[in-house]
């Protein structure tokens, strides 16, 4: 795991954005059940872990992307994130709603697009990526060169993988779940029996939440 990786992991573990329960699994909205809960707005509260967090979300778009000419966050977490990002790297901002406004001009891009633009995009969280990646398809369709996509934290979930690669979607992201449940049970945040648990949802949550009910 890099130093950024672990950082990350162990900043989320301590302030409990990232709860991690597999002999007592939370539900998601979409029911589902899964030993892992991430909540990463809660980084906004701790400032040394949100400055960490937009300093290497600046250095990694830098290092990987290069020059850029916008951020844009997806609605609703990581618009803060994207904010702050793009203060750093002093280029305009917009936001990708959930859906197009029902009154009004019906925007479903917040703030001013210019055709051609070198974008990257900014979430919190990548599961599945689908949600994320209609943000992106979004921006494609405004005019927008879309070039990466980058979060705080993924699942690592095989379905995530696929649908980027459908998408022709670079996504990097500063740390993801194999490091986190390494760095976990490496400093008794969990246990062995509980790590197997872990490594065994990521490879099927589905199949894991039946088990689970």
């Amino acid at each position: 795991m890099s130093e950024i990786e672990q950082k990350i992991a162990e900043f989320l573990l301590q302030i409990k954005a990232i709860k991690l329960e597999p002999k007592n699994p939370f539900t998601w909205a979409s029911g589902l059940k899964s030993p892992i809960y991430c909540d990463n707005r809660i980084t906004l509260s701790y400032p040394t872990t949100r400055t960490y967090i937009r300093q290497k979300f600046s250095e990694v778009i830098h290092e990987e992307f290069g020059s850029i000419d916008m951020i844009s966050g997806v609605a609703t977490a990581g618009i803060p994130q994207g904010v702050l990002v793009a203060q750093d790297l002093g280029v305009p901002f917009t936001y990708v709603r959930s859906s197009a406004k029902d009154h009004g001009r019906q925007n479903l891009i917040e703030g001013e697009v210019v055709d051609g633009q070198r974008v990257v995009v900014i979430e919190d969280l990548i599961s599945t990526g689908k949600s994320s990646l209609k943000a992106v398809q979004a921006l494609r369709d405004a005019g927008c060169n879309v070039v990466g996509l980058v979060s705080i934290f993924t699942y690592n979930l095989p379905i995530a993988e696929e649908n980027f690669k459908e998408a022709k979607c670079r996504l990097i992201s500063l740390s993801n779940y194999e490091t986190l449940i390494k760095y976990a049970f490496e400093n008794q945040f969990i246990n062995e029996s509980e790590l197997a648990l872990l490594e065994e949802w990521r490879l099927n949550p589905e199949e894991w939440s039946n088990k689970h009910q």
